[in-house]
Order: structure tokens, then C-alpha cells, then sequence
């Protein structure tokens, strides 16, 4: 017999995740505990389970985390829910019966929680989009580069692209750039401090520090999380932060200091976490994202320069409220207008 529950025993649901060969770092209880920690988000549980002889055998997993924009006045126009490295689905047509149940139960259940609700997948899902379609998930299409970590590193840097590469080995030859891994929160405030910096001019909201500083005390203990900080002469000019699973490491957050643009402090601690990888036995590097086919994206030209491959596993999207989204769109699009139009300002009275 199915049912749907939103309690598990931890030993099952790590057996399940490290098990399924699909399996990743957002699937974890760890990660779950991180999103627990962190101010604006609240995750939830959704899973079905088979008893068999008295056991429990889990099925399906789903992982909604509720997000609710900082300082958003109206939770109903500013909350959405993110399914972070999305559904979790055992082999089988008794699986895809479970993720059926789960998700109609979840669509009942849920409706009221959010504007919408997002399945962003980090594999390749094609087999069970006809059971997320059905169920009001609707497939979006969304790129990404992975890029091979399984053979030596010399030939990963002969896969990047030229001008990147010469750059990667003339900053290297220099000796400018110093990286170092963060230890402790204290370390990790200026690490968030540039990455306030980079998502300011980005006009993107940037989550709270309690996200990482939960990430450094859960994850990286264990192995789970690593954030990187690039100092020139003695000053922090950028950082990256990076999430690692199994066999696979995931781009997570990364941010520089546009004073130092001359200086390709991007490219090398990417080249540095691709180095880190070879060398310890993982197989994958996943960029985290790559943005829409159809719309120009500067990270997406970025990433491309590493030599990875380009792959479109896409999004679902089940939205709740369509005229409530469509609000909450033209109100961030405002926002992000009055945001430019203030960064203008402040430029101008700098300026003169």
C-alpha cells in the first residue's frame, strides 16, 4: 500500500538518496537542515512510501523550500517554492505511480503556500515528464555545462578555451592571486560581503547570510560544502562557494570586486575548484545553471569558456496562481527599474 507522508525516518532517507544513482547534494537531510536555518526559507518533506512486511520502502521524494523575498510586503505576491535539484523517484512503474500520488497530493495540499512551484533538475528527467505534465508541471527549457572531472587536470585545462586559458596560466605565472579556503564564520563574512557587491549589480536579491553560515557549520564539516576567498596583495577581490556530493561538485555562489576586474579572478578560481576535483576522484562538475536557450545570458558565455557540455534537463513549474504571478512579475520588474534608477543617482552624486 502507497501513502504520502511528510515525516522520515533519517537512516531512510539517506539510504535512499545515496543510493539512487540521481541522487544529489539537495536531496540530503544536511541540505534540508541548511534551508531550515536560514531566514526566509522553510523547507518541507513530501514522500511516498510502500509497507512491505512491516517496512517502509520510500518511493518518491520531493523537497519544496517556501522562499519568501526579504523585507517582501505581501508574503502572497513575493513567496514561491523552489524543489531544489527536484523530484527523487525510484525505478519502475511503481515509482512513477508513487510520483503521480505525490504530486497530486502535493498540488491539494499546497496550493495556497506559494505563487508557484519550481522543479529545477539537475538530471536528465525525460522519461518522467509525461507524469509531471499531467500533474500541471509544465517543462521549461533550461540550460547547464557539466564538465569531466574523471581524467587529469592538465587535460581539463587544455579542453578550456584559449584566451581563458591564457589567461589562467599568466595569472598563475604572476603570482598575484592568493586563494584561500574559509574555516569558520569569521572567515566567511567577507565572502557574503562580496557577494552582496555582485548581486547589487546584478539587481538580483541576494539570501540572507544565515543560508551560508548554516552551509559552513552543516556541510562543510563533512566534507559537503567549500568556499573559496582570492586575495590580491592581501585584499579580498573574490570568492566562490561550491557544493560536492558523491562524485560531483556544484557551482553554488561565486562573486567578484569589479576594481580588480583586470585581473581574472573568476577564471582562476574556477580553474582552481576543476584542479581541486581531478585531483581528489570526483567525476562531475555542474556549473549550477546556464540560463534560457532563447535569452541572452553574459554567466552562460562565461561558463561556456570552460569546455564543458552543454545539456538542457529543464524545469517544471506548476503555477499556482496565474494572475497573481503575473503581479508579482510586473512588480519585480519595477523594482529592479527603481533599483537601476537609484544606482544611477548614487553614481552621479559620487561623480560630482
Amino acid at each position: 500500500m502507497l501513502s504520502v507522508v511528510q515525516t522520515l525516518p533519517e537512516e531512510k532517507w539517506r539510504r535512499f538518496v545515496d543510493e539512487h544513482p540521481q541522487g544529489n547534494v539537495f536531496h540530503t537531510p544536511e541540505m534540508f537542515r541548511v534551508f531550515a536555518r536560514t531566514k526566509g526559507h522553510r523547507p518541507s518533506l513530501w514522500t511516498v512510501v510502500e509497507n512491505t512486511r512491516g517496512s517502509d520502502q520510500v518511493l518518491a521524494l520531493m523537497l519544496p523550500v517556501l522562499i519568501t523575498l526579504p523585507d517582501g510586503l505581501l508574503p502572497c505576491f513575493t513567496t514561491r517554492a523552489v524543489v531544489y535539484g527536484s523530484v527523487l523517484v525510484a525505478p519502475g512503474p511503481t515509482g512513477r505511480e508513487a510520483l503521480g500520488m505525490l504530486l497530486q497530493t502535493y498540488r491539494r495540499k499546497a496550493r495556497t503556500t506559494a505563487l508557484f512551484t519550481e522543479l529545477r533538475n539537475l538530471s536528465d528527467l525525460s522519461e518522467l515528464q509525461p507524469i509531471l505534465e499531467k500533474n500541471g508541471f509544465v517543462y521549461e527549457e533550461h540550460l547547464n555545462y557539466l564538465i569531466d572531472l574523471n581524467r587529469p587536470s592538465d587535460e581539463i585545462l587544455q579542453s578550456v578555451g584559449r584566451s581563458t586559458r591564457k589567461k589562467i596560466r599568466k595569472t598563475l605565472r604572476d603570482n598575484l592571486v592568493q586563494i584561500i579556503e574559509v574555516k569558520n564564520r569569521v572567515e566567511l563574512e567577507p565572502c557574503y560581503e562580496t557577494l552582496q557587491k555582485t548581486f547589487s549589480r546584478a539587481k538580483v536579491p541576494l539570501a540572507d547570510y544565515s543560508l551560508f553560515a548554516a552551509a559552513c557549520e552543516e556541510l562543510s564539516p563533512k566534507g559537503m560544502a567549500r568556499s573559496l576567498l582570492a586575495k590580491v596583495e592581501g585584499v579580498i577581490a573574490a570568492c566562490s562557494i561550491e557544493l560536492a556530493y558523491k562524485d560531483v561538485i556544484y557551482g553554488w555562489y561565486g562573486g567578484s570586486d569589479r576594481a580588480y576586474r583586470r585581473i581574472s579572478l573568476n577564471e582562476i578560481l574556477i580553474w582552481h575548484v576543476l584542479k581541486w576535483g581531478a585531483d581528489g576522484d570526483y567525476r562531475l562538475y555542474d556549473f549550477g545553471g546556464a540560463g534560457k536557450p532563447d535569452e541572452k545570458y553574459g554567466v552562460r558565455d562565461f561558463k561556456a569558456k570552460f569546455g564543458g557540455k552543454l545539456v538542457c534537463f529543464g524545469r517544471n513549474r506548476w503555477v499556482h496562481y496565474p494572475a497573481l504571478l503575473r503581479l508579482s512579475e510586473l512588480g519585480y520588474y519595477i523594482y529592479r527599474c527603481c533599483l537601476k534608477q537609484s544606482q544611477w543617482l548614487c553614481r552621479k552624486r559620487t561623480d560630482a
